[in-house]
């Protein structure tokens, strides 16, 4: 049979290959080109390993010396940890004039890095935070006494510094540039191990576990000791402060948290040359804005900071803020999750007049506040309704609600223009978390002033579709959106 031409030729390919005259098979990659793929850390340990240091921490503890004979107080503590009765002891002195002495006790041990040639050291502020003494050992076995400069649990960034000079300095990288998935490296003490070294990738950037700091999430081995260390991009750069680990057992588990350094340098500035960290307040308290409740309102997307409350007197009441508007915009920055607000606020320089954006009641709006200086939180002071005879409203039972009229003593007691009490929270209002004693200051987007614009609104809503209400509880105002009874 004769063949077609597509079929010679691939006979033809076949017989060659057969026949060893045509090779198809790759060759295998080196062993050293392969190594060279994976990343090497060993120039960046030599670079960057001089300038991290060891520090421990002593604090002073008071004794009671021994009275009696030897073993005599162990004795009675073996008696009491087995609940034996203790033995008649006429020897021993009275509690209150044995003598007492204080000794100095390890407290701790940490890690830090140099900053600066002339001995400035930044470590986090857990590690010294209530530390008598501190120490601190450079890789060359030097070990120094450290003063304290200044500390900020907030930040958890502490500045230490030593007397010495020509010390090695760490150069900070720009955390910006930093990308997830990229490898870095730790140097610390873990357990007190010195200059151990672990490297890993970034997991996360901008992880969310506290109030001023975007922390960097990796997972390079991070456990007690490694505190205080840096953290150390590929280019030999400092990008963070290692400082917290997620951990069920106490050890590491693969999730660390870092210290941006942008964030504790700026912490750092001003613990040089005050000695402590001012932040800017506006007195508002905040929460999240759910998905369902910004469509509910006409904003569209779950973004920026829903007030609950406003400080009497503070800076947002002056500025006009009120309970229920959502903060979008801090001095131009966008506010995409409420934790964003603390942050930019309290890194405004207290005095300073500022723009917040706020969207309310279906509109955007601009308001001027001057930011005050954060101080210590102040425990909310209670708010007691009076009771006042329900008038019902037939509106409202449609949703489970039965409201009346505010007194002028109550609304001045809120501090409320106007709204309704509610006096029973049935089904689809108590399934949303209302109950006797709430305020309702809006509904679907409209002020209640009383009952008459109550019963208005509830009866002109879409009884098919949740409605929407932000009312007061105490000193904290929130929304709830009620489902309609299917």
């Amino acid at each position: 049979m004769k063949l077609t031409t597509v079929k010679l030729i691939r006979f033809v390919l076949v017989a060659l290959a057969m026949a060893g005259a045509l090779s198809v098979a790759v060759a295998p990659r080196p062993a050293w080109a392969q190594a060279r793929a994976l990343p090497d850390f060993t120039d960046l340990v030599d670079q960057v390993g001089p300038s991290v240091v060891n520090i421990r921490t002593l604090e002073k503890v008071v004794t009671k010396s021994q009275t009696g004979n030897p073993g005599e107080e162990e004795m009675l503590e073996f008696f009491k940890r087995f609940g034996l009765p203790t033995p008649n002891t006429p020897r021993q002195a009275p509690r209150q004039n044995r003598p007492q002495q204080e000794e100095e006790q390890p407290r701790g041990v940490g890690s830090g890095f140099i900053l600066s040639a002339d001995g400035l050291i930044m470590t986090n502020a857990h590690v010294v935070d209530g530390a008598d003494e501190v120490l601190v050992t450079l890789t060359d076995k030097r070990e120094f006494k450290a003063k304290i400069i200044g500390a900020d649990k907030r930040t958890d960034v502490a500045l230490v510094k030593i007397e010495a000079s020509g010390l090695p300095a760490v150069k900070v990288g720009d955390v910006n540039r930093l990308r997830v998935g990229e490898w870095v490296m730790a140097i610390g003490s873990p357990f007190g191990l010195e200059n151990t070294v672990t490297a890993g990738i970034v997991s996360a950037k901008q992880r969310d576990t506290g109030d001023y700091l975007p922390f960097i999430q990796t997972d390079v081995a991070i456990n007690p000791g490694n505190s205080g260390g840096p953290l150390i991009n590929m280019r030999g750069e400092v990008v963070g402060i290692n400082s917290q680990i997620y951990s069920r057992s106490g050890g590491f588990m693969g999730i660390s948290f870092s210290i941006p350094m942008d964030e504790a340098v700026r912490v750092a500035d001003q613990l040089r040359s005050s000695g402590r960290v001012s932040r800017g307040r506006i007195g508002v308290q905040i929460d999240q804005v759910s998905k369902e409740i910004a469509e509910s309102i006409g904003l569209g997307k779950a973004v920026g900071a829903m007030v609950r409350g406003v400080e009497t007197g503070g800076p947002a009441e002056k500025a006009g803020v009120e309970a229920g508007d959502i903060i979008t915009k801090f001095d131009g920055k966008t506010i995409d999750k409420s934790s964003d607000l603390p942050r930019i606020v309290g890194g405004t320089k207290p005095g300073s007049r500022s723009t917040i954006t706020v969207f309310r009641r279906g509109s955007s709006r601009d308001l001027s506040v001057t930011v005050a200086e954060i101080e210590a939180e102040k425990p909310a002071a209670k708010v007691v309704a009076k009771e006042d005879k329900a008038k019902g409203s037939a509106a409202g039972q449609a949703y489970g609600l039965a409201v009346s009229d505010l007194t002028e003593a109550q609304k001045k007691e809120l501090g409320v223009k106007g709204g309704v009490r509610v006096e029973a929270a049935v089904e689809s209002a108590a399934r949303a978390g209302l109950r006797e004693g709430d305020v309702i200051l809006q509904i679907a987007n409209s002020e209640i002033l009383g009952l008459k614009d109550f019963e208005s609104t509830v009866g002109k809503h879409d009884k098919s579709k949740a409605l929407n209400v932000l009312f007061r509880r105490g000193e904290w105002t929130q929304y709830a959106l009620i489902r309609p009874s299917k």
